[in-house]
């Protein structure tokens, strides 16, 4: 018989990932798998019966080909003429936890309970993070 999740039934964890020398994409597939609950037998789509994820060493993911000069982020206020962009390079040095969260929230529901999903995701630009007391391993 198939067992479904309930909120109050799940056991998070803490999850620490470093990110130096790992490719950017992989990392991301990696961190939005977590935050979802899928690597878990009584993963149920409809509860955020994911872990928290903390990512250290932000900046020191690897891109390949010519993605630092050539991809492009945009905003855009609303007005006219608004619209801004930056490059990954200049993302990735100035706000390396914007990168992240932007990247892993195209992979998660786009409802409240992605929005709940994307709370969980902590990422940090040096080694040192403030959740030692959280993570058990």
């Amino acid at each position: 018989m198939t067992k479904m999740a309930k909120a109050n039934e799940i056991k998070r964890e803490w999850v620490v990932l470093d990110a130096e020398g790992k490719t950017f994409g992989r990392l991301i597939t990696e961190i939005a798998t977590l935050l979802r609950g899928k690597h878990k037998p009584l993963y149920t789509p409809n509860v955020d019966c994911g872990d928290f994820v903390i990512v250290i060493n932000a900046p020191k993911a690897k891109f390949s080909g010519m993605k630092l000069e050539d991809k492009e982020y945009f905003t855009h206020s609303g007005y006219f003429g608004s619209t801004k962009s930056k490059t990954l390079k200049e993302m990735l040095e100035k706000h390396p936890e914007k990168l992240y969260k932007l990247a892993v929230r195209g992979m998660l529901p786009k409802t409240k309970l992605g929005r709940a999903m994307l709370k969980k995701l902590k990422v940090y630009c040096d080694a040192n993070h403030p959740h030692s007391a959280q993570v058990s391993k």
